[in-house]
């Protein structure tokens, strides 16, 4: 039973590392344009890992709002 549990987690966690890849790959892949537009939205609010990703990749791009 333990090893199922060690498996499930393992594969949970797995999948989460493929979707946040897959996140941080779409605002990669984001226009200039769309990108600011994205860092607009979240501006104003608490910081957040999306946001962190956008402010991070217009760094990367010299960028700013």
């Amino acid at each position: 039973m333990l090893n199922m549990r060690i498996k499930r987690l393992a594969a949970d966690a797995g999948r989460a590392l493929d979707r946040l890849a897959a996140v941080e790959a779409s605002v990669a892949a984001l226009g200039d344009e769309d990108l600011l537009n994205l860092a607009d939205i979240f501006a104003a609010s608490d910081p957040t890992p999306l946001r962190d990703m956008a402010e991070a990749e217009m760094r990367r791009r010299n960028l700013t709002l």
